[in-house]
């Protein structure tokens, strides 16, 4: 089989799984199932959707954006999720080949896309995700070569407790919460996924990716300080970031300090 071939068809899993990835960011955050086989609906006109109108990126160019019956916008993001998924399918492969800690890496990786779109829609991070995430990626430490169980568990102990003593000196200092415990159950699976290094990574990225875009957002909008910003989008920018590219970037920062 040709490497073209093989690109084609792990690409083509990826949008199917984009595809299971926008039925989880529509249903998780309505406590609606995403186990029991319900047919998806029009949210406008109620109108079944067919399996034929339910074809990854294909359908929504097909119906060019609309429901075929009422002819409701279709958002742009299920499209948007369902190429991120392929795209992520493809460069887990180019990075990891078809092994094993390839597709741990994609599961995780799916995983925070859930959670990314759901946090910004609704602000919440769902503990059906982390909870179950945080042993799972304890478990996933045995079979990848990056960590150990110790960085593991130290990982997981750094994620959580960190943002847990940020939420906790807010809370004192201001009197009211300044961080949800979804964040802090979320670094906690991460940690556990990337260890101790890779959280560290993360906080920083992300921090700095959230602390641009606030800014930018804040600018924009008028709101000030006001203005919530979810961090789940951004822990979860700074983790791919790590797993891709993490210690080539420690390794050309440290160099450059020593330079």
């Amino acid at each position: 089989m040709s490497n073209y071939l093989i690109e084609i068809i792990i690409f083509i899993f990826g949008i199917c799984i984009g595809s299971f990835i926008n039925v989880c960011i529509y249903r998780l955050p309505t406590s609606k199932s995403i186990i029991n086989p319900q047919r998806s609906i029009c949210p406008k006109c109620g109108s079944p959707i067919r399996f034929y109108d339910n074809i990854p990126l294909l359908s929504y160019i097909w119906l060019k954006g609309r429901c075929r019956h009422c002819h409701m916008p279709i958002p742009f993001r299920y499209f948007m999720v369902e190429m991120m998924s392929g795209f992520f399918a493809l460069c887990v492969f180019f990075k990891f080949g078809f092994t094993l800690e390839g597709l741990i890496y994609y599961a995780f990786v799916a995983s925070l896309l859930v959670i990314t779109f759901i946090d910004i829609d609704y602000q919440i991070i769902p503990d059906v995700i982390t909870f179950p995430g945080i042993p799972i990626g304890f478990i996933a430490s045995f079979a990848l070569p990056a960590i150990t169980y110790k960085d593991s568990i130290i990982g997981l102990l750094v994620g959580g407790g960190s943002l847990y003593l940020v939420a906790w000196t807010y809370q004192v200092i201001k009197g009211k919460d300044g961080m949800g415990g979804g964040d802090i159950k979320l670094l906690a699976m991460i940690g556990a996924f990337v260890g101790w290094k890779g959280v560290l990574f993360t906080i920083f990225a992300g921090s700095a990716v959230g602390t641009l875009v606030g800014t930018i957002i804040m600018l924009r909008t008028q709101k000030g300080m006001k203005l919530a910003v979810p961090f789940g989008p951004f822990l979860s920018i700074g983790t791919i970031a790590y797993i891709f590219f993490g210690p080539q970037i420690i390794s050309w920062y440290f160099n450059l300090l020593n330079h």
